[in-house]
């Protein structure tokens, strides 16, 4: 055992003669890869905003959330200072690990689309996105319908829109 751990650090020797040689030549420093020098961590709140705007990019979803979410959401939004645009994590949970992460979507689905067909383009569409800007691995994407809106039905979000909104002075 004692030969085994000498023969190891001779070859670490070996490569530190090695890359200090590099480091004459004008070589980065520290030798290795940049990518293994450090660790990166992603906030459960990035994905969920990565994976909340991909979602809504899908043809066929009206909006996002459990109904008392996107009720607050609506008040919230319509309060001065309250955050103008609609939450990106509304309607969507992220656990993230250092590899992987699993997410919960809640949906609204205009009426007249196929509920499955959304849903798997919504899935796609959010682990292509996701995995292209972190890195993770999606090990799954939980889609929960919750409402569907009916072509006649107001909506939470735009009944208080510009017209129904007092002007500030």
């Amino acid at each position: 055992m004692s030969e085994t751990s000498t023969e190891k650090s001779t070859e670490r020797n070996t490569d530190n003669d090695t890359s200090r040689g590099s480091r004459t030549s004008g070589s980065r420093r520290g030798g290795g890869d940049p990518a293994t020098r450090g660790r990166t961590t992603i906030a459960d709140g990035v994905v969920a905003k990565i994976a909340g705007m991909a979602a809504r990019d899908v043809q066929g979803v009206h909006a996002m959330g459990g109904g008392l979410a996107r009720t607050f959401g609506a008040v919230r939004d319509r309060v001065p200072g309250g955050g103008g645009a609609p939450a990106a994590t509304r309607g969507v949970k992220a656990e993230v690990g250092e590899v992987q992460t699993a997410l919960d979507l809640d949906l609204v689905v205009e009426y007249g689309y196929s509920i499955p067909d959304v849903t798997r383009d919504v899935r796609e569409n959010v682990i292509s996105s996701v995995e292209r800007m972190t890195g993770l691995e999606v090990v799954e994407v939980n889609i929960a319908v919750g409402d569907v809106k009916l072509p006649d039905e107001e909506d939470e979000e735009e009944d208080g829109g510009e017209g129904g909104r007092p002007s500030l002075q």
